[in-house]
């Protein structure tokens, strides 16, 4: 049988198995056990081989899995030389999941890399979660036209997309942030010029910079967590939050507590990177569900 095999390594580096480069990031020059194994099961490492080119199959160990890795596989997916796929995947025991399309390899590899662990709490930021199809049955909120765009376009990010949100009001309450391939973290590739937790000029020099170095540490580090999560899951994240800001420059002041609800989609750019785009809109404190839904207006 015709094999090839190749290593994705938990940065999202394709390497040979037993190559330098392999055996560098394995941290072992001489193993005497089976390290393609080893790391699969314990660095986070995916194998990606075709197999006579009739089957691609790819191995991993789901908990340990980094984003960057992912993608990696995603990409190539995106060209596949096989049309069957076949996952396999370790729980607490091995299991294994064959498909006839790179799109339900990609989508099922999504759900079990999603992360298990809960999303980070805190004293400052309450989340309750809310089901992303609501939106489809509000006519009025401009969330629903931006919800309806990615279902339509199945989430890939074109310039319509900007137009949508400048056309609905929304671009300039919008962020966002794309997944590089070496990265974990989101970094900012948009930043709508009404956003009030920075200065002006973050707006513009932001842009590049890891969402997590915003002057509110412990607020860039929550926000983050959750774009992973949807980037890695494929899925839309719609929340009620109720946050209290702080801002290094308002020492001595009061913090600032503010309810909104925000969107999360997932999309794909036309290089294979993971876009994020965040949109809210503003809610009052003590709002029922019913007003939460028809509220209109958007976070400042």
């Amino acid at each position: 049988m015709e094999q090839l095999t190749v290593l994705i390594t938990s940065n999202g580096k394709w390497v040979l198995p037993g190559g330098e480069e392999f055996l560098a990031e394995l941290g072992d020059p001489n193993p005497d056990y089976d390290a393609v194994g080893f790391a699969v099961r314990n660095l986070g490492f995916i194998k990606f081989q075709v197999l006579d080119r009739l089957v691609t199959e790819i191995e991993l160990h789901p908990r340990n899995v980094q984003l960057p890795a992912l993608l990696a596989v995603e990409r190539q997916l995106k060209e596949p030389g096989t049309k069957l796929f076949r996952i396999k995947y370790l729980e607490s025991e091995w299991h294994s999941e064959i498909f006839a399309s790179a799109e339900h390899t990609i989508g099922r590899l999504r759900e079990l890399c999603t992360p298990a662990a809960e999303l980070p709490s805190s004293e400052r930021f309450h989340v309750e979660a809310r089901d992303p199809a609501i939106l489809m049955r509000d006519v009025g909120n401009p969330l629903r036209n931006l919800t309806q765009k990615w279902r339509t376009s199945f989430g890939n990010f074109d310039k319509s997309v900007v137009g949508l949100s400048c056309r609905s009001g929304l671009l300039s309450l919008m962020v966002i942030t794309g997944f590089d391939k070496s990265e974990s973290s989101p970094i900012f590739r948009f930043i709508g010029d009404e956003h009030r937790w920075t200065d002006r000029q973050h707006l513009i020099s932001g842009i590049g910079e890891k969402l997590e170095s915003i002057e509110d540490k412990e607020y860039g580090h929550w926000a983050s967590e959750f774009h992973r999560v949807v980037a890695a899951s494929g899925q839309p994240r719609y929340d009620h939050v109720t946050a209290t800001t702080e801002s290094l420059k308002q020492q001595g002041r009061p913090r600032q507590t503010f309810c909104y609800e925000r969107l999360l989609l997932p999309w794909r750019g036309s290089t294979g990177e993971v876009l994020i785009t965040s949109c809210a809109k503003k809610v009052e404190p003590a709002a029922s569900s019913a007003e939460i839904a028809s509220e209109s207006s958007v976070v400042k």
